[in-house]
Order: structure tokens, then C-alpha cells, then sequence
């Protein structure tokens, strides 16, 4: 609003002068204004003292000033609501929602910036940085090869093929390429109870443990998986896929790994009636092997097997479809060798098993 030359008490003062007989001609000449501004003091100021038309104007100019503050608060408090829908942490989004509040509302950038919460040179920024176009291509490849795996093993492989990123770097990228997968497995629980601690090895071939996996054919038809596992170098040593796996099945299946590998301290099973029957029994004595039997209904006791059958589930089954025995058996030992030859394992910094068997062997006994 433009600020009259004359003060409140001048007003007053030419009102005063004409109710004492003064000619309002002579008194707008005076004061050198108009009839038509003299009859708007008088409408507005005619009735008051000098006092009262002084906090008159203050009550005005203040109203004034309110009015305009309120205005912008209900403008501040729209486009808060407009844009506080979701949260924004990346400044790309931030630059986003300050190009939108400028041209829907028509703001400052100044005001703009100040109710995003954003810097003011942020708009003005030009990322220079190179994407790495080709790294990504790259990491999308894996990712749809290797469907399971998660940013740390694909960390390895790129590293493997001479990529130079670190693990944040590419899980950052792994991010923006939105690989990310839901993981399936459940929370794990604290226990509050103490259980016996087993003894582990301290050498490839002192413990193995195994159990079974259940599968379907794709027609509807059932079959078993048998997994054996090398408790110290993580290596699976067998996954043989049956019609209905019994107890001597399981001790044919052993047979051939200890001629090939030689007969272990100890094996860690189940309380199944394949591994608690005779015919095991009279293995296990023949060998000098003693049977490491869990505790009922405590599946972390055999925790080495049962990790690696969550991956054969994750990795193998889950992703490919069974017509026969046969493609069964072929397509678990393709990948037995791909998961003892290729993939990085998080327990052996992140070496194969196959690699991690390798350099235990070539480092001899301690």
C-alpha cells in the first residue's frame, strides 16, 4: 500500500481547521490536495481526535501486515501438503519437487528452496560424474544369469572379470538399477536357551553333513534330493535326486564319496529313519564314522546343510522346471559344479569352495 506525504495529525489538523470556519477550497489549496482526497480524510478521520486516529492508522497498517503474513501461511501450508506426500532423501527428488512448486505456484526460488528445505545452489548443480554405462550393463547381465544373487556376490564376479568398484559403490549402483530381490527367508528369532556347542573341523574331510530336499516334476510327480556337504570347505560333495530315497540308497551314495574323497570323523544328520536305520548304523561302525545326530526339532544343529539347501531351493529349483529324473539329476549336478567352482561363498572371503579346497591343500598341515 503507498504511504501518504501527510501524517495523521496534519489530517486531523485540516479537518480541525475547517469545522472553525475555514473554506475547504482555502484549506485544499493550502495542503495542496483535492476536494475529493479532503472528503476521505473527513469520512474516515472526521469524528477522531488526533489520538485516536493515530492508533487508528497503527490498527490498519498492522491488519495490513497480518493479513498479508496469514496468506502466506495458507500458501506455505498448501504446498507442504501437496508435496508432503512422500518422502523425498534424494536431492534429485528435491530438485523435482522445487521445479514443481515454482511452476504450479509461481513462488520465488528463494521461498521455493526454503519450504523443500533444499540448498539454493542445488538447482544450479551439473553432475559431472561419469554413470559407468557400461559397468551397469554389465552388473544387469549377472543379476539376470545369476537371478539369487545379491550385491556382494556379484561384487566378487565383477571384481573377478577386473572392474574397479568397492562393495558400497556397488551396492549403490545395484540400487539404482533396482536388482533388488525380497528376501523370502523369515527373521531369525534370539534364543534363550543354551544348546550344546558341536566341535567343528579343523581340516577338509573331518565332517560332512547332510539331509534331503523335497521336489516336484513339473507334471505333478514327487522325488527326493539327497545334499552332502563338507562342513569345512563348504564344497557340495554330492546332490543325487531320487524317486523315494531310503537308507540304502543314502549308504550308496556315501560309499561313492568315500572312495572318492575318503570316509569322514564325523556326519551331521537328522533324526530321519534313513540315517537312524540299521543299514547306517552298520556303515557309520564299518567306517569308523560317528553319526553327529540334531536334536529334535532343532534344524540350526545341522545348520551347514540346511543353508546350503536353502540356496539349492533358491538358485536351482526354484528357477527351472523338471520333467524327468533324469533332467533332474543333470541340472543339480550342473549346478553342484557351477556352486563348488563359481559362486563366492561369504564364509570363506568370499572364495569357491573349490578355490578355498585348493589353497587349504597347497598350504599343507599346519
Amino acid at each position: 500500500m503507498r504511504r501518504s506525504r501527510f501524517s495523521v495529525e496534519q489530517i486531523v489538523a485540516v479537518l480541525k481547521q475547517v469545522e472553525l470556519g475555514m473554506a475547504v477550497a482555502d484549506a485544499c489549496r493550502k495542503m495542496g490536495i483535492s476536494e475529493q482526497t479532503f472528503y476521505r480524510w473527513k469520512k474516515q478521520y472526521g469524528s477522531l481526535e488526533p489520538d485516536q486516529a493515530r492508533e487508528l492508522k497503527q490498527l490498519q497498517e498492522e491488519n495490513a501486515r497480518l493479513k498479508k503474513l496469514v496468506a502466506d501461511l495458507s500458501l506455505d501450508k498448501a504446498i507442504l501438503q501437496d508435496i508432503g506426500r512422500k518422502k523425498m532423501v534424494r536431492p534429485a527428488l528435491r530438485v523435482q519437487a522445487l521445479d514443481y512448486v515454482r511452476g504450479h505456484y509461481g513462488i520465488s526460488l528463494r521461498r521455493a528452496c526454503q519450504l523443500v528445505q533444499v540448498s539454493r545452489s542445488t538447482p544450479y548443480y551439473e553432475r559431472r560424474k561419469d554413470s559407468r554405462p557400461e559397468l551397469r550393463r554389465r552388473m544387469r547381465e549377472l543379476a539376470n544369469t545369476r537371478v539369487r544373487w545379491g550385491y556382494r556376490r556379484l561384487h566378487v564376479l565383477l571384481c573377478r572379470e577386473g572392474w574397479q568398484l568397492g562393495r558400497s559403490q556397488c551396492y549403490r549402483i545395484y540400487g539404482e538399477e533396482q536388482l533388488q530381490l525380497r528376501s523370502k527367508l523369515p527373521k531369525k528369532r534370539k534364543m534363550v536357551v543354551q544348546r550344546r556347542q558341536r566341535t567343528l573341523p579343523s581340516a577338509p574331510g573331518q565332517a560332512w553333513s547332510m539331509d534331503f530336499v523335497a521336489e516336484e516334476f513339473s507334471h505333478g510327480g514327487k522325488f527326493r534330493i539327497l545334499s552332502v556337504v563338507d562342513v569345512f570347505t563348504r564344497e557340495a560333495l554330492a546332490v543325487h535326486a531320487g524317486h523315494r530315497l531310503k537308507g540304502e540308497h543314502v549308504v550308496e551314495v556315501l560309499n561313492r564319496l568315500a572312495r572318492h574323497h575318503g570316509a569322514p570323523k564325523a556326519i551331521f544328520v537328522d533324526n530321519g529313519s534313513e540315517f537312524t536305520g540299521r543299514l547306517m548304523d552298520m556303515w557309520a561302525y564299518h567306517h569308523g564314522v560317528r553319526l553327529d545326530f540334531s536334536r529334535p526339532g532343532k534344524p540350526t544343529d545341522n545348520s551347514f546343510v540346511e543353508t546350503f539347501n536353502g540356496s539349492l531351493r533358491d538358485e536351482c529349483l526354484n528357477v527351472n522346471w523338471f520333467a524327468s529324473l533324469v533332467e533332474a539329476q543333470g541340472l543339480l549336478e550342473a549346478w553342484r559344479q557351477d556352486y563348488n567352482e563359481s559362486r563366492p561363498h561369504s564364509a570363506l572371503n568370499d572364495l569357491t569352495p573349490a578355490e578355498y579346497a585348493r589353497r587349504i591343500k597347497e598350504m599343507g598341515p599346519a
